[in-house]
């Protein structure tokens, strides 16, 4: 079981940057482990990090101003390859939640398998979100998962978003696929007695 999602309010990272691939999310060096922990602190990591391991300060994720469970990341997120490595290292770098006006398939669905939630907005409304933390970094997001609702906290700017049942369902509930189908084991049963 996962932590469930209902609502998240949080600030958030910015990073305005179009067409980040999988392979800059999480390079393909750190692809040999085979279970979720530690990728988090190679989010990034080429990006986050000099050759010898020192914080590139001009990098936000370095950045004492900008922190938060939320990232905010330019259109055409997670193309490339379909590594599912780089919901592991989002997730594990604290994220509950991405926000872009494109997400890659491939990287939306690991994502959503990982109880990561990617939300996909207007680009009106990601220009806004990006104007609203880059001028004020204490700024709240919140998503409702339930209303499937995203907004700027203390503004006019809201917004809503597509989710299918079943992934919305498993997030809400912590769940994964093996977890939904313990959920329905009377179903199930009561479904195979009639064959």
């Amino acid at each position: 079981m996962r932590n469930k999602f209902t609502t998240l309010i949080s600030t958030a990272v910015p990073l305005p940057i179009e067409n980040i691939d999988t392979d800059q999310i999480i390079p393909a060096r750190f692809l040999k482990a085979t279970t979720r922990e530690g990728f988090g602190e190679n989010l990034f990591r080429d990006w986050r990090y000099e050759k010898d391991g020192t914080p590139k300060q001009e990098f936000v994720m370095n950045s004492p101003i900008y922190s938060g469970e939320i990232l905010i990341a330019g259109k055409n997120f997670g193309c490339g390859s379909s590594r599912e490595h780089a919901a592991w290292a989002i997730d594990g770098a604290g994220f509950r939640a991405v926000v872009s006006s494109f997400f890659a398939d491939i990287f939306r669905n690991n994502a959503l398998n990982n109880g990561l939630l990617p939300v996909t907005v207007s680009e009106e409304m990601l220009q806004a979100i990006f104007s609203a933390v880059n001028e004020n970094p204490a700024t709240e997001i919140k998503i409702n998962l339930e209303e499937q609702t995203i907004e700027i906290v203390g503004s006019n700017k809201r917004e809503s978003f597509e989710i299918a049942p079943y992934k919305k369902q498993c997030l809400m509930n912590g769940y994964d696929d093996v977890d939904y189908l313990v959920s329905i084991r009377q179903e199930i049963e009561e479904f195979e007695k009639t064959r």
